[in-house]
């Protein structure tokens, strides 16, 4: 009994400092939120690439701007270059930790600016696989995260953390993020809808460092399981500290936006 005493002493420390999975989840996604923080403000150039169930593939250019909020979500403006249906569309979004986003689209064949209802966050991006819900910046207190496991992904060591979604209207019942250990960065993300069935997969790929801190990812891969359907972002010619502000995020200037 001596013995069972002394050996339970002392574990006794290393049992009280024990993480559960959910602060385990947590402490990773703070973690890689730190990491990913002081870029100040980006710019850069995406070519979308949509293709349907049989392969068929239509193409658009992006550029987008991104603007870093401390203390709440960051702002971000997506201008459509091309092709000229979509020329001079715009798509501005403010996000926020803990209550609904605020987004708007500019129709320049309407020559209006729409309002993208909360209720809708989870409907698809100008026809992409990707939803509005997920071109949102995904600000730590939007989730609650429970740690699963370490898994080897691609040669890579990863944490593997599910994310359930505290904002309401998503489209969502839960995410699984697979974070590079060495990067703090996600490479693969699976979205599973309200019934809990797999929907999406995400994954992310040849990533690089800017301004020795900052990793990004120079193309996005989205699979829908269901429609059969893809998404390809190719992102180029980042920018980092070009000096923009909360005045090249009005929406009053949307239709403006260049």
């Amino acid at each position: 009994m001596r013995n069972y005493v002394a050996i339970l002493l002392l574990t006794l420390p290393f049992v009280i400092n024990a993480e559960t999975a959910e602060e385990k989840g947590l402490a990773i996604i703070i973690e890689a939120d730190k990491r990913d923080t002081g870029w100040g403000d980006s710019t850069a150039d995406l070519k979308m690439i949509l293709r349907n169930a049989q392969g068929q593939e239509s193409k658009r250019e992006i550029h987008h701007k991104e603007l870093e909020v401390k203390g709440d979500g960051d702002k971000s403006l997506n201008i459509f270059n091309s092709p000229r249906d979509v020329k001079g569309t715009a798509f501005l979004s403010f996000t926020h930790a803990t209550k609904a986003d605020d987004q708007w689209l500019y129709l320049p064949a309407l020559k209006r600016i729409k309002r993208i209802s909360s209720s809708n966050k989870s409907g698809p991006f100008m026809g992409s696989e990707f939803a509005y819900e997920d071109i949102s910046s995904q600000e730590v207190k939007k989730y609650s995260y429970k740690w699963i496991k370490d898994e080897e992904l691609d040669g890579k060591d990863t944490f593997v953390i599910e994310r359930y979604p505290e904002y309401k209207h998503s489209g969502y019942k839960r995410t699984i993020v697979w974070i590079d250990k060495e990067i703090y960065m996600i490479v693969k993300t699976e979205y599973y809808d309200r019934k809990n069935a797999l929907l999406k997969t995400l994954t992310l790929h040849d990533y690089k460092q800017y301004l020795n801190q900052y990793w990004r990812p120079n193309r996005l891969e989205m699979v829908n399981h269901l429609t059969k359907k893809d998404t390809t972002l190719l992102w180029s010619n980042y920018q980092f500290k070009t000096g923009l502000t909360d005045r090249n995020f009005d929406k009053n200037t949307l239709k403006r936006a260049r």
